[in-house]
């Protein structure tokens, strides 16, 4: 309000307000303020791979993303119904960034969101239970309305990663939403998680109730370096 006020006296701008609509221009600079600091603080806290947004989506018919299938989950009635996100496809082709602009806008929504690399938070939680910390981070994972687990399946799955995957899909189940971008069909996470039993407990909780992305096409990373090199 300060600041509003300050502009509006340095602007010149001070005497066209009445008292009433100068109080109501600072209520509102204050209300604004604090909404754009509010998300902000949700972006930071989400640690998003990259700074992406739903608008710079590239819908290429080769990429076999769907423009109104994007939009319909910008809405977000799959993180009010406790759903699934399932993004795969080969190396470069935007799996993360899509990840990441949905988990973006959710901030904007007000949602709270954690972004992760799969097997570094793996291998955070191993961590955690080895100096006692585990239960901590296993309840602010909880608190999150959306979680992102993204480049899921680079390396198989030992026993311990095993039960701390089934334990946060478990504790999620209808409902908290979670996204997972991969690089291996789905039908080949079964041998990733390993130990038939476990995996059939995860994979049936993640895919019952799962939209699904399957991207195709090129690499974009690729793509964009040979347009810095025609340019």
């Amino acid at each position: 309000m300060h600041d509003a006020l300050t502009s509006a006296i340095e602007t010149g701008k001070l005497d066209q307000y009445t008292t009433d609509h100068l109080i109501s221009h600072l209520v509102e600079s204050e209300w604004d303020d604090r909404y754009n600091r509010k998300i902000a603080r949700a972006v930071k806290n989400a640690r998003f791979r990259y700074v992406a947004q739903i608008e710079n989506l590239v819908y290429n018919q080769d990429r076999n993303l769907d423009q109104n299938g994007v939009l319909r989950l910008a809405q977000f009635n799959f993180i009010k119904k406790g759903q699934n996100l399932l993004i795969t496809g080969s190396t470069g082709v935007g799996k993360s960034y899509i990840a990441s602009a949905l988990g973006h806008q959710a901030c904007i929504e007000g949602y709270k969101v954690l972004y992760f690399n799969t097997t570094k938070m793996l291998a955070h939680l191993k961590m955690a239970k080895a100096d006692g910390s585990y239960l901590k981070e296993i309840a602010r994972i909880e608190r999150h309305h959306l979680i992102i687990f993204d480049d899921f399946g680079l390396q198989v799955m030992d026993k311990q990663n095993r039960m701390a995957l089934l334990e946060i899909i478990e504790d999620r189940h209808e409902k908290g939403a979670v996204i997972f971008t991969s690089q291996l069909p789905v039908n080949e996470w079964y041998d990733i998680i390993g130990e038939k039993t476990v995996a059939d407990a995860v994979m049936d909780r993640l895919v019952h109730n799962a939209h699904r992305i399957e991207l195709t096409g090129e690499s974009m990373r690729k793509k964009r370096t040979q347009k810095i090199i025609e340019n």
